[in-house]
């Protein structure tokens, strides 16, 4: 399981934002997504993930990277293949992946962490 809150680095880093829906019913779907989130903690570069999904079936996973390399690398991973190809075709009614660059980052108790100007 995740915890909830990803302990990330001062920026600039990457995001990798999953957003899916769900078909109906488990068909190993659970393991899958367990065991994916222990592999893609073992890949360079990884630097933690958050993720939620409601009870409808509508979920998030950000995935947080070093750089966009180490997304290409955990895409490009032979069992992370397997994984995507089965949520192609029996997992996900619809999916979106959008990699962003994460600039500036701040929460609760905690001072703004971005990247020093360049001049």
């Amino acid at each position: 399981m995740l915890p909830l809150f990803a302990q990330t680095p001062p920026p600039p880093y990457y995001a990798a934002i999953f957003t899916s829906q769900r078909t109906v019913g488990e068909r190993g779907y659970n393991d899958m997504a367990n065991h994916m989130a222990a592999l893609a903690s073992q890949q360079p570069g990884y630097l933690g993930a958050e993720s939620t999904r409601d009870t409808d079936g509508f979920g998030i996973t950000v995935s947080y990277w070093e750089s966009e390399a180490a997304i290409q690398q955990w895409k490009r991973n032979a069992e992370h293949q397997v994984a995507q190809h089965k949520g192609h075709r029996i997992w996900y009614q619809h999916f979106e992946l959008r990699i962003a660059k994460v600039e500036r980052a701040y929460g609760m108790g905690h001072e703004p962490r971005a990247i020093a100007a360049s001049s």
